[in-house]
């Protein structure tokens, strides 16, 4: 979000936190095409993001990426009862990076990233490719998101989804996906 803000007043975007929500779970090539849309007649988006990514990098190196409340104590008690994969659209050096910083990369058996896919979230590729890759069918599966088009996704490839919100919260346009909301992770225990 910072680094969004940071660079939309730079390049003089408006409404960037509509932008914002609009690309939350997207892999780069459908964030490249919504900003496009939206602001290629100001600037030239492949640059807007380049500017995003370096004052990403150097948050990061500054003040590191913070983990949702109890994802840790979450994983822990999720790796005992069931098999865990993860469906980011981020690229996959930059997760594999995160996951090692946060010291919770072995939790997860299976990790499908946004260049692993053509098209992310909200697209039900990734989401289907994870399940794929865990040889586990898509309805026997539950996926736990914070965003609306990682809900999409995940609900239009089979999957159950429970929503933690955390930058958004539920609204009408995407109680249809979720199945269950939980206000955090601990709850999401308790559900599982």
């Amino acid at each position: 979000d910072k680094t969004w803000l940071i660079a939309a007043q730079e390049y003089n975007l408006p409404d960037i936190e509509k932008a914002m929500i609009e690309c939350l779970g997207t892999n780069k090539n459908d964030t490249l095409d919504i900003l496009n849309k939206r602001y290629g007649h100001i600037c030239n988006p492949a640059d807007f993001m380049a500017r995003t990514s370096i004052l990403f990098h150097k948050l990061e190196d500054e003040e590191g990426i913070q983990l949702m409340p109890s994802a840790n104590e979450c994983l822990e008690y999720l790796k005992t009862k069931y098999r865990i994969a993860l469906a980011s659209s981020t690229r996959k050096e930059l997760v594999l990076k995160q996951l090692k910083n946060a010291n919770v990369l072995d939790y997860f058996e299976v990790i499908i990233t946004g260049d692993m896919v053509f098209h992310s979230k909200p697209s039900p590729e990734i989401y289907i490719k994870a399940c794929e890759e865990l040889n586990v069918l898509p309805q026997n599966c539950i996926a736990i998101e914070d965003s609306p088009n990682g809900l999409k996704s995940a609900y239009n490839a089979g999957l159950k989804t429970i929503m933690v919100p955390d930058k958004i919260q539920p609204n009408e346009e995407i109680m249809p996906f979720i199945w269950k909301t939980c206000e955090s992770l601990k709850i999401v225990m308790d559900m599982l």
